[in-house]
């Protein structure tokens, strides 16, 4: 169920090389990567886990209402998060040169649907 929807906006956005349903304690739901990506996906999200935490608590401290979508790019990789509720998150990365306006609006539009199937 979640696999499919996780395949779709790999396979669908230009560069991507891996995505994974993840809960804010660092336990991946599922994880899909391209065959051949080099990308280690959980654990990504597993240290992409903390900062999440530590940015969303930064926006309760600041009271700037609940964060909904977090990136970082470096040298070799573009991550994409997208806040699914309160206990989970939805993360994409790329290669440089990957199409983040597409990931983005992909994991914009899944995170309702896998929000409705975590209930």
């Amino acid at each position: 169920m979640f696999r499919e929807s996780i395949r779709h906006f790999v396979e669908s956005t230009e560069g991507a090389e891996a995505g994974l349903l993840m809960d804010l304690e660092g336990i991946a739901v599922e994880a899909y990567s391209k065959e051949g990506s080099a990308c280690d996906i959980e654990v990504v999200g597993a240290e992409a886990s903390v900062v999440v935490k530590a940015i969303q608590r930064a926006g309760e401290m600041l009271d700037v209402g609940e964060m909904r979508e977090i990136s970082f790019q470096s040298d070799q990789m573009i991550t994409l998060i997208r806040i699914v509720n309160q206990s989970y998150f939805v993360a994409l990365t790329l290669g440089p040169g990957g199409n983040v306006g597409k990931g983005r609006f992909l994991l914009r539009t899944a995170a309702p649907q896998l929000a409705s199937e975590l209930v």
